[in-house]
């Protein structure tokens, strides 16, 4: 399911509601319906970014323990490789890379962005209306 925001500031803006949700949940709003009100954005913004920079340790950490993985299962790879008998003709499958997920800070910008105009022109945010 999608969120739609409304806002006068800026056009309207849409995101699945789970990551909506995950947003949201930072400001005690509910994702069925709701309002930020142009004097809330100031706390919000500085709550958003607060976590948006939280995230993007978390992340950096994530990311360096699956490249850590890589680089281990690669190993392993290349030492059974060494091991085998050479054979031109068969084909070595090759293990796809793990999906990325898109980072929470990739996913929270729009809003952000949302809320710096809404600030500035002092508009409210509404959803589910």
């Amino acid at each position: 399911m999608l969120v739609r925001f409304k806002s006068k500031a800026a056009g309207d803006l849409y995101m699945f509601e789970e990551n909506a949700r995950q947003i949201l949940d930072l400001f005690g709003k509910d994702v069925a319906q709701g309002i930020i009100t142009a004097a809330e954005t100031g706390k919000a913004i500085e709550t958003l970014e607060k976590e948006i920079s939280r995230q993007k340790i978390e992340e950096a950490r994530e990311r360096e323990e699956r490249e850590k993985e890589e680089r281990e299962a690669e190993e392993r790879r290349f030492q059974e490789d060494k091991n085998e008998e050479k054979d031109p003709y068969r084909e070595k499958s090759r293990q796809e890379k793990a999906d990325i997920p898109v980072p929470f800070s990739a996913r929270a910008y729009p809003f952000l962005q949302m809320l710096q105009a809404a600030h500035k022109k002092e508009k409210d945010i509404v959803w589910g209306v």
